[in-house]
């Protein structure tokens, strides 16, 4: 009785054909970067195309190591919008550089399902921001450091759009912190985003009054970070006020690397802020 020749290599390729869509998407978010997701994946075979124009893929997209390496917005905003559209508008959670004004558009509209927004150093402006950010019920986490053409205009608008935000990252360039004090942006984050925890504002414009706006109406505050504010001085009780905060960080505190954290690492929203 002859043995029978099995084909590993035929088993193999059934045994990933045959898992369950959404299980193949988690294995390929864990071990590949967006880019191959988008550009190789699809043309390894007709059930890995299957799965990655669906949207288990797209849940949550890091696009930042990527766009890191362009300098230009509107080929960030291509591949945004592509992932965008292949997620359903479904995307929990986007981090991306440069973002420009076709690709925020398209995030905008992934409404209650987006939880996670980080696009430092993107072109955004206020105008932008007015024209097309929609309702988010569910973002929890905001990322504008070096939006340098976001004013307390636009994050006034996030504020009333976002009622959910817990942490904001607004960190701005070194040489802004040494311009007369404003305290519109801290006072924009203090009237429209009563509910914030971590808070990360380092080379900010403010002085103390802007801290202690935020402090007095954004009552729970655990972590608070205004490295590089000069303008802040701290007088009266508004130092041991800040010191009391389970994680503060000084204007002049700038040891370690400290003032560019991420909020330990605030990409991760656990199940603390679950709605």
């Amino acid at each position: 009785m002859s043995k029978k020749v099995v084909d590993y290599s035929e088993v193999e390729r059934r045994r990933w054909d045959g898992l369950n869509p959404e299980i193949l998407a988690r294995i390929f978010v864990k071990i590949l970067p967006v880019e191959e997701m988008v550009s190789r994946v699809p043309f390894v075979c007709k059930g890995w195309r299957e799965v990655v124009a669906g949207p288990y893929c797209w849940m949550e997209v890091d696009l930042q190591p990527w766009a890191q390496r362009r300098n230009d917005s509107h080929v960030v905003d291509q591949v945004v919008k592509k992932v965008v559209r292949m997620s359903k508008f479904t995307v929990q959670r986007l981090s991306a550089y440069r973002l420009g004004e076709s690709g925020f558009f398209s995030v905008a509209h992934c409404g209650r399902f987006l939880k996670v927004l980080k696009m430092p150093m993107s072109d955004i402006t206020d105008q932008m921001v007015l024209k097309h950010l929609k309702l988010l019920p569910n973002l929890k986490v905001l990322d504008v450091s070096y939006c340098v053409k976001i004013t307390s205009k636009g994050l006034e608008a996030f504020g009333h759009q976002c009622k959910s935000l817990l942490r904001l990252k607004r960190n701005m360039q070194a040489c802004d912190a040494y311009l007369s004090a404003d305290e519109s942006e801290a006072k924009a984050i203090a009237e429209t985003m009563p509910n914030l925890h971590h808070i990360e504002l380092c080379f900010g414009r403010f002085g103390d009054s802007g801290v202690s706006e935020i402090l007095t109406k954004c009552k729970a505050v655990t972590h608070l970070d205004i490295q590089g504010s000069w303008n802040v001085e701290l007088n009266g009780d508004l130092a041991e006020i800040c010191e009391r905060l389970e994680h503060f960080q000084s204007p002049w505190n700038m040891d370690d690397g400290n003032r560019l954290s991420d909020m330990s690492e605030c990409s991760d929203v656990d199940v603390t802020y679950s709605d």
